[in-house]
């Protein structure tokens, strides 16, 4: 720290030592302390065109580049827009750190009427954080700071908001600030490393299911399923941990009926990093009659609703690589000779049952899969042709596919796809949105044009909100607020800067996004319901 520094100018000093090296957000009259040390600083700025665009973008950071997110917003109005992004990154665990302003020491809680006051700021975020903490001084920074590291390194990586009262920003940095190393994730145990791999050298039918806590364990996943030829089934988190090219491998199709019978038919079921929860399931109460071998890195996830026989409290990778290390190199009895087969006639069951909707949706998402690189991500809002992704479009690497699963928010797929390739810039991006969605954000098109960033955005237009449309129709509700008056998503794009297209057949699909690839700046392309003969 410099002599003479203000804690704001002190804190992005900080920031840039914990290897911080972007930040999102918009400034502010209460912020200004903390833009005179970004102006300074080596870390970049970027400009979104609402706060929820910049909790979006962070957390697209995150997920891409596997480090905190940061955020710098304003008292009030700054934090409120930022929670939506906030619930979505509690739901998704992912390390988003928020840091905002709050109104001068002296004012808070009093009700005064001060500028973009809340009574309780901390009261908005706390239900959306794992922590939110006031600095009353600037010596509280450097602590705080330290503590939303160990979250992020230690812990289940879920966001932290930090509030710096305005007059707080402004005063003298004073004591020691220096980046705390955080402490190590916890080892798995090794007696519970020996039961569990002894438990699956046994089992006659194993499965391995695999959550977002594991994305670092695809390896040593892999190395699990080819020893015990043990079918793999993904949240929609995690895939692509194991490419869904891999013949042991059933995607991320937990609610579809095939799947659920293999998961059924097993005798011992390994879960990585997984909470097993209703929105990668479709079910109230995920039935698991085998016996259950959980690993996880939130002690609470191991005595929920799928209490384990064997639970393992400890980093899924590193517990990944000491089962694979315990077992022995060797198939066993059960449908292990064919299980390869097994997965196979599941996969084909599963394409089997897909409804018209989902079939029409594919003619649309494998030209989309045909014109990418294995390498590329799919940033995937709450749309109906994502629904269908979730399940049936293939991904060959971890952090490919990113869908807000748990929260479930509109407007998500662009600003993460922003900043998703921001963190990876050597990934092509794809933002796969829904006319009704893709509203609620439109406006950081602004920002990737600023930035030009060659993201593609394919909008899937069904001029409707499609799937609360169809959930009316069956269960014989009226069509209310459910059909929209769209723009002309072309001229739009346009007056952002973007570059637009409008295939008018499906076969001139896959050469607008080759061409949109390989172009400088983004491109939305429209794909009309009626292209592939939908409603």
């Amino acid at each position: 720290m410099s002599p003479g520094q203000t804690c704001g100018e002190a804190l992005v000093r900080l920031l840039e030592d914990y290897g911080v090296d972007t930040v999102f957000g918009v400034p502010g009259v209460h912020t200004l302390a903390l833009y005179r040390g970004l102006a300074g600083s080596g870390i970049r700025h970027v400009l979104p065109r609402h706060e929820q665009g910049a909790g979006f973008m962070a957390d697209g950071y995150a997920r891409l580049s596997g480090r905190p997110g940061v955020c710098f917003v304003i008292t009030g109005p700054g934090v409120t827009n930022a929670a939506t992004p906030l619930g979505q990154a509690y739901s998704d665990s992912v390390p988003v750190l928020l840091i905002s302003s709050v109104n001068a020491t002296r004012t808070l809680g009093k009700g005064w009427g001060e500028l973009h006051e809340i009574r309780d700021q901390r009261g908005v975020t706390t239900p959306l954080t794992a922590l939110s903490a006031t600095a009353l001084s600037p010596g509280d920074v450097p602590d705080l700071l330290a503590r939303a590291f160990a979250v992020f390194a230690s812990a289940r990586p879920r966001p932290v908001h930090i509030e710096i009262p305005t007059d707080v920003l402004a005063a003298p940095a004073t004591g020691e600030w220096n980046p705390r190393r955080p402490p190590p994730r916890p080892a798995p145990a090794t007696d519970r490393i020996a039961e569990s791999a002894a438990l699956l050298a046994a089992a006659e039918r194993p499965l391995i299911l695999v959550g977002g806590g594991a994305l670092e364990a695809g390896s040593a996943v892999a190395a699990i399923a080819e020893t015990l030829s043990a079918p793999v089934v993904t949240s929609f988190a995690a895939k692509g941990l194991v490419p869904d090219s891999h013949p042991l491998s059933l995607g991320s199709t937990l609610w579809l009926e095939a799947t659920k019978a293999c998961l059924a038919e097993a005798d011992v079921v390994l879960a990585l990093g997984t909470e097993l929860a209703a929105t990668d399931s479709l079910a109230k109460s995920l039935a698991i009659p085998g016996r259950l071998i959980r690993v996880d890195i939130d002690p609470a996830k191991l005595v929920d609703r799928h209490p384990a026989e064997i639970a393992i409290l400890a980093d899924a990778a590193a517990s990944a690589e000491a089962i694979a290390g315990g077992l022995p190199s060797r198939s066993s009895p059960g449908w292990r000779g064919t299980a390869k087969e097994r997965v196979a006639e599941a996969r084909r069951a599963n394409l089997d049952a897909a409804r018209p909707l989902q079939l029409a949706h594919l003619k649309v998402l494998r030209t989309l899969r045909a014109a990418l690189p294995d390498e590329a991500v799919v940033t995937a809002d709450m749309t109906q042709l994502a629904y269908t992704g979730n399940c049936f479009f293939p991904v060959e690497q971890p952090r490919g596919w990113i869908y807000p699963a748990g929260y479930g928010t509109l407007g998500f797929a662009l600003p993460v796809a922003i900043g998703a390739k921001l963190a990876a810039p050597g990934r092509p991006a794809v933002a796969l949105v829904g006319d009704a969605g893709f509203l609620y954000t439109v406006q950081e098109l602004a920002t990737a044009v600023e930035l030009g960033l060659p993201i593609v955005v394919l909008l899937w237009n069904n001029e409707a909100l499609g799937q609360i449309r169809d959930d009316m129709l069956a269960k014989g509700i009226p069509e209310v607020g459910v059909i929209q008056r769209n723009p002309d998503f072309l001229m739009l794009a346009q007056a952002f800067g973007c570059h637009a297209a409008r295939p008018q057949t499906l076969e001139a699909l896959g050469p607008e996004l080759a061409a949109a690839l390989g172009r400088d700046g983004p491109t939305v392309i429209e794909v009309r319901h009626d292209l592939v003969g939908l409603r």
